[in-house]
């Protein structure tokens, strides 16, 4: 139930080591822990890499490739892992700078809150309880899910709000009428969602419960109340509460998903889906339905949204080079020549870009 959201969640991993010709209890072994990068105050250390390693490999174990297969895909991306943790380490400092502590945790226990429910256990502790039992720390867990919210409350406030209200209203229009294409309203889809995971259970028996719940759905079974009785938490879903209204069709890439929803009509049921990476199956209560619009419909909003994913990502690139220039970054000479170079592959683009 908990395994695919704790692919962050933290184990322990110690180095140690003996002195020698020192008293008996000065040879015990002792906890020692490598800085691979100071970043302003913080520092990054191998400890909390090997753990982001480990946590890696078992993820990708999960999606079924072998441990040997896994460590080295892993392996091969340790340069790529050290960059994303100072990135994140920046992030974090800056959440501290402007104060939203209150608002990430908040997130934190509503996602706690939401689990709870989905899963009808009743207090924090028994929660905490099944996590253990299931091999996750719960404040590992949490801590996961805080930095999380944390690189997500920063990127929103200080990248995504400015770009989203940055546009006036001439240059709405103008972006509109340059982009008429993208404001005809496409064919949407809503639906609730009924998971059955693979994880711990055998497969075969999970297909045939799902062949049977789906014949007790047709047949009129309450939806929600099977959903309650045998689903696990939602996988397709897990952002929104087991729901999803008015999703694009045409954004639904997996064609295994497309073809189960199309002619779905709302009020029914899509056939078991064997979802990608042996996660589980799903059965999609179809709850609605908008075809397509052949006009195009100034919306402000819209256009909004449609300029901040236009232009989101470089103005991501642009505010995490802006915090590294100005942060004092110090790489340990051991690990700077697989770092490095992905670290500061934006500031050496710009520089290559301002010289031409």
């Amino acid at each position: 139930m908990f395994k695919k959201l704790a692919a962050l969640a933290l184990t322990a991993f110690v180095f140690t080591f003996a002195a020698s010709g020192v008293s008996a209890q000065e040879t015990q072994s002792r906890v020692v822990d490598e800085v691979v990068a100071q970043v302003n105050d913080g520092v990054i250390t191998l400890s909390q890499i090997q753990r982001e390693i480990k946590d890696a490999v078992e993820s990708f174990v999960q999606q079924g490739k072998t441990k040997e297969e896994a460590q080295k895909l892993v392996d091969e991306k340790q340069g790529e892992l050290i960059a994303n943790l100072i990135n994140e380490e920046l992030l974090v400092q800056k959440a501290k700078e402007l104060g939203v502590d209150k608002e990430v945790e908040e997130q934190v226990n509503q996602r706690l809150a939401e689990i709870m429910k989905q899963n009808n256990i009743k207090t924090v502790a028994a929660l905490e309880a099944e996590m253990e039992k299931q091999g996750v720390d719960p404040k590992e867990i949490r801590d996961s899910w805080r930095r999380q919210a944390t690189r997500d409350a920063v990127l929103q406030r200080e990248v995504q709000q400015k770009l989203y209200w940055q546009p006036d209203g001439k240059e709405l229009k103008t972006y509109f009428e340059a982009h008429k294409d993208k404001f005809i309203k496409p064919e949407t889809v809503s639906f609730s969602e009924l998971f059955l995971g693979f994880s711990g259970r055998d497969e075969a028996q999970t297909r045939t419960k799902a062949k049977q719940l789906y014949d007790q759905l047709k047949a009129g079974g309450d939806f929600d109340k099977i959903v309650k009785e045998n689903g696990d938490a939602p996988y397709l879903t897990t952002q929104t509460g087991g729901k999803i209204d008015k999703f694009p069709v045409s954004e639904i890439s997996d064609k295994t998903m497309a073809n189960a929803i199309a002619g779905v009509k709302p009020g029914d049921y899509t056939l078991p889906i064997e979802l990608p990476d042996k996660v589980g199956i799903a059965i999609l209560k179809i709850t609605g339905r908008e075809a397509r619009s052949g006009d195009s419909t100034f919306d402000e909003s819209a256009v909004r949204t449609a300029i901040l994913q236009e232009k989101g990502p470089d103005a991501q690139k642009a505010f995490m080079m802006k915090l590294r220039t100005d942060a004092y970054i110090k790489i340990n000479e051991s690990y700077r020549p697989i770092v490095a170079p992905i670290l500061l592959a934006d500031e050496r683009k710009a520089t290559t870009s301002s010289k031409q």
